[in-house]
């Protein structure tokens, strides 16, 4: 996969970000097809994970989509078979460091600045897509971040898909 094609999918995850998908939805999306995935089982999928898991602010959604990923690439089908376990979890902890570096965390609450964050009443209920929701919150940075991170271990990987 040419360096344009995987520049095109990166874009993809923020504009699906920005077009109201959640963190999880917007990178999942941009890959999908390339594991046999319809983009809307796909969005469907991964629609839980968004503001933390169901908006628990627990690890990223962004994050999440990365592990999605990397289970659809290279996760074990066969339920004994510890090696292609272990070789999966080693990609999974590779790239979540590679995250946490650029990023400073895996946890939704941390990133968001959300000092000793509580579950609110109602916090299920979805923030409004607002132009002040995109210009306070870092989350198109961080799908771009995490879309990039998975695209760069495709670019390296070598074989495509």
């Amino acid at each position: 996969m040419s360096n344009m094609e995987l520049e095109t999918r990166v874009q993809r995850a923020v504009e699906n970000f920005m077009a109201g998908y959640g963190c999880c939805q917007s990178v999942v999306a941009a890959f999908a097809d390339l594991y046999g995935l319809d983009e809307v089982i796909a969005k469907r999928i991964a629609a839980g994970f968004g503001g933390g898991v169901g908006r628990l602010r627990m690890m990223c959604g962004a994050v999440s989509g990365i592990v999605m990923l990397v289970g659809l690439d290279c996760g074990q089908t066969e339920g004994g078979d510890r090696e292609g376990k272990s070789a999966c979890y080693k990609v999974v902890q590779d790239l979540l460091s590679q995250s946490k570096a650029e990023n400073g965390s895996l946890i939704c609450a941390e990133i968001l600045g959300l000092k000793g964050y509580q579950k609110a009443q109602n916090s299920y209920v979805a923030s409004p897509r607002t132009a002040e929701y995109y210009k306070t919150r870092p989350c198109a940075a961080k799908v771009e971040s995490a879309a990039r991170i998975f695209a760069n271990y495709l670019r390296e990987k070598g074989d495509g898909v």
